[in-house]
């Protein structure tokens, strides 16, 4: 009976000292701590972005028709983006419906030119036949009572100053008629080279827009690889989008011994970048690649990207090095070093907490936990600096305990006085 009462009791005992070690250790485990670090901080920002060539030739479709009241064109065909070109290959063409449309117009327009041009010389011609018939027969006139008033000249006074009076109207006849004649034919001259002028003017309307129609058919003006042009809104110039007159760029040849990486940064972390900074680069396709690179322009104005209520501001960042493997519209990773600090405490950011305007962490005290008061520095995307409240290696927690609300918070010296001061003023 004592042994059986001996064994049971060890059987207890060695359950609760399972349990003890066990659970205890099964608890803990769940519980990650980390060490205060103490070294070189790099303050940095990171973002994705996408490769572009920092210099580049735009092709371009036809220029100015909106001149004929056409604004925007329709892609009808492009080569696929990345196909390497030779000058003079064909890349795209754009539809031209509206413009044959135009044309036609122009063309009925210079018909009517060409038929008033032509009534023009017609009633111009009869005109100023009819005006040189009277003339002649104003000449003959003009001899005929010459001659009368030769041959009076035997007559009685009156017949002969009648004769006179006759030859002085037959010469003023034709001189006023002459001059008729010389304001008719300058009337005509100028009335034809209206007819002419209007001729001209929807001649070369319809030559233009011919000449526009050869247009339609875009070609690269020199060797290289074809990247489709952005329109306003981001999206790349396929098959189907518009071209507008005032931004006729279907396609781009870029220059790849240049290659930027754009990127955005939000409004929270531009103050942190600035023009010259280095930057560490990596190709989303291949991971294995690292680039340099440095920060070359900083938007001085944000904007607002779709579908989110923040803004951020454009960031250009030149890559170093040079590669083939370098492409454009390539996504990229970049870690912009805005700063690099010296021998400074930081931990992870996942290990401070703020509740109440305080910002603290949970600290191993003994065989316990603290909430130490903490107060931060800089911070990067995983770490932050801390400048008071801990020490190197001193332990912290990257988790909240299920106890928190009963651990005890241990204030900064120096937010403690001012506590106290608040607390003294609010009893006086």
């Amino acid at each position: 009976m004592k042994r059986k009462i001996l064994i049971t009791t060890l059987v207890v005992v060695l359950l609760s000292a399972g349990y003890y070690f066990f659970g205890r250790n099964a608890t803990q485990s769940e519980e990650i701590y980390t060490t205060v670090k103490k070294g070189k901080f790099i303050v940095s920002v990171n973002s994705s972005g996408e490769l572009f060539a920092k210099n580049s030739v735009d092709i371009l479709g036809p220029q100015g028709f909106n001149s004929v009241g056409v604004w925007e064109v329709k892609i009808s065909t492009i080569i696929p983006e990345g196909t390497q070109v030779k000058e003079g290959d064909f890349v795209a063409s754009l539809d031209g419906s509206e413009l044959v449309a135009k044309l036609k117009d122009r063309q009925t327009e210079l018909d009517k030119a060409n038929l008033q041009y032509a009534q023009a010389q017609i009633d111009t011609t009869l005109e100023l036949r009819q005006a040189r018939d009277e003339l002649v027969n104003l000449k003959y006139a003009q001899e005929e009572k010459k001659l009368i008033l030769q041959q009076s000249k035997y007559e009685p006074p009156a017949t002969i100053r009648q004769a006179e009076i006759e030859a002085d109207k037959a010469e003023r006849n034709f001189k006023q008629a002459s001059e008729n004649y010389k304001i008719k034919r300058e009337k005509a001259i100028a009335k034809l080279q209206e007819a002419g002028a209007n001729v001209e003017k929807a001649q070369r309307a319809v030559d233009f827009i011919q000449k526009l129609l050869e247009d339609f058919n875009i070609k690269a003006p020199k060797a290289g690889m074809l990247i489709y042009a952005r329109d306003w809104n981001g999206q790349k110039k396929r098959e189907g989008a518009r071209i507008a007159s005032w931004n006729p760029v279907v396609a781009t040849l870029p220059d790849m011994s240049v290659m930027l990486s754009k990127t955005y940064v939000n409004e929270v972390d531009i103050q942190k970048i600035k023009v010259g900074q280095m930057v560490n680069i990596g190709l989303d396709a291949f991971p294995e690649k690292k680039y340099s690179g440095k920060v070359i322009t900083v938007a001085n104005v944000g904007e607002q990207k779709p579908n989110s209520d923040s803004k951020v501001f454009e960031v250009d960042i030149e890559v170093s090095e040079k590669d083939t493997t370098l492409l454009p519209s390539m996504t990229t990773s970049n870690l912009i070093i805005a700063e690099t600090l010296g021998n400074v405490l930081f931990v992870p950011l996942e290990s401070v907490h703020n509740e109440n305007g305080v910002t603290y962490v949970f600290k191993k005290s003994g065989i316990g936990l603290v909430k130490q008061e903490v107060k931060l520095g800089k911070t990067n995307d995983n770490e932050a600096v801390i400048l008071a409240g801990l020490n190197e290696n001193e332990s912290v927690m990257l988790s909240i305990p299920s106890n928190a609300s009963n651990i005890e918070l241990v204030r900064l010296e120096g937010q403690k006085d001012e506590k106290k001061a608040v607390s003294e003023v609010r009893h006086k």
